[in-house]
């Protein structure tokens, strides 16, 4: 059961930020594109934006589908970690812990889920049980 568990987690946790790596890179999912995304990374002061817009959509999409296949975990888990802490620092921080303000209550949660992952392992229905 404890294998099933894992493999539920990476599929949530992964297609949910491989979606989300497509909303910056693509606009698919009611995303910005690019562009879009890369203009709003400016105004945070993540410059070059587009650069940064893309640096971030493609960790979220290869790190998120990295996750699903339970493929070469610590990237995927890494990937993944460093836009939640990249997000926490230089978006939710100042509002406090709370998602209700605004705050980093979310990505600390995945922050959480991913380092957990890397360190335990994704079980048994994941290509690094078959690999390594």
């Amino acid at each position: 059961m404890m294998d099933l568990g894992l493999l539920i987690i990476r599929l949530v946790i992964g297609l949910l930020f491989a979606a989300h790596g497509a909303q910056k890179l693509f606009g698919w999912f009611g995303g910005y594109g690019l562009a879009g995304t890369g203009g709003w990374m400016d105004s945070l002061g993540l410059k070059p934006g587009k650069t940064m817009a893309l640096m971030a959509g493609l960790s979220e999409l290869i790190g998120g589908l990295l996750l699903v296949a339970g493929f070469l975990t610590p990237l995927a888990a890494l990937l993944i970690a460093g836009t939640m802490i990249m997000a926490i620092v230089k978006v939710h921080l100042p509002n406090g812990l709370w998602s209700t303000a605004n705050g980093y209550e979310y990505n600390l949660a995945i922050l959480a889920v991913v380092i957990g992952l890397a360190l335990t392992g994704v079980g048994q229905y994941a290509f690094d049980a078959l690999l390594f």
